[in-house]
């Protein structure tokens, strides 16, 4: 097949076997630009890799952001910090470092619905996929499922396994559906897996005092409040919905139109 090829012809499909897609896909732009810009070899050769390094990088994280299961995108420059809670305003530039996970601390975020706590959350996690964490997001009802099927299943110390591995795991929403006594055993055990070492957010819509409401069993609670939240950041997140905001400005936008008619 070589003798029929054009060395350009052999480039492309040398590049494509070996996954260089950025000289793959742009070989001609890039000898077009080197003989305007009159490039070295060297210097062709290094802005070439350059792409293909950054491509990959790209692909990585969007691997990781896939892989995380997120259950919408939200980034944190995306955030109006000023509507966030106090709380939240003052820790969020030491939070973004990204410091907490790199020492393995928690997050605890509660307060009501609806003041930003899931978002905040998903973009703390979404920079630590961009920065080369491993990430996983989970609602807490959706992990007592998967663990009660795990353990049916006799499966459940290999989802122990990757569960304690990962940089960051988030756990959205405890405190919307109340679990018996196993669950809860089964929900303290999961979290002890990462207590110390790895770094685990939990949003909660409940406060410490009264996670007793959705698991029946105060040792029980106890132990986990004292394992979640050493050495971790309690952020109150107590504050005016997001929604709540969104339909008054609507309603008084509304209003304002009526008048001008």
């Amino acid at each position: 097949m070589e003798k029929n090829e054009s060395i350009n012809e052999r480039i492309i499909r040398r590049a494509r076997s070996l996954r260089f897609g950025a000289l793959a896909d742009g070989l001609e732009d890039y000898l077009t630009f080197a003989a305007i810009e009159n490039l070295s070899h060297a210097e062709l050769l290094d802005r070439v890799l350059k792409h293909e390094e950054d491509r990959r990088n790209d692909q990585r994280v969007a691997d990781r952001i896939k892989l995380a299961s997120f259950p919408q995108k939200k980034y944190l420059q995306e955030i109006v910090r000023e509507e966030l809670p106090k709380d939240a305003q003052v820790v969020l530039p030491e939070l973004e470092t990204l410091d907490f996970i790199r020492k393995g601390q928690n997050i605890v975020m509660y307060g009501n619905p609806g003041t930003g706590k899931t978002h905040l959350a998903i973009a703390l996690g979404m920079k630590a996929c961009q920065e080369g964490f491993t990430v996983l997001f989970t609602s807490v009802p959706h992990l007592l499922t998967q663990l009660r099927e795990c353990r049916a299943k006799q499966t459940l110390r290999s989802l122990e396994y990757r569960f304690g591995n990962y940089d960051l795991v988030i756990c959205d929403e405890f405190g919307y559906v109340s679990c018996d006594k196993d669950g809860g055993e089964l929900l303290f055990n999961h979290l002890s897996l990462r207590a110390g070492g790895k770094s685990t957010i939990v949003t909660t819509n409940l406060a410490f005092n009264r996670w007793d409401e959705i698991i029946q069993d105060k040792v029980l609670v106890s132990a986990m409040v004292d394992r979640i939240t050493h050495r971790a950041y309690l952020i109150n997140m107590t504050g005016k919905s997001y929604r709540l905001k969104e339909t008054e400005k609507i309603n008084s936008a509304y209003k304002e139109l009526i008048k001008i008619n």
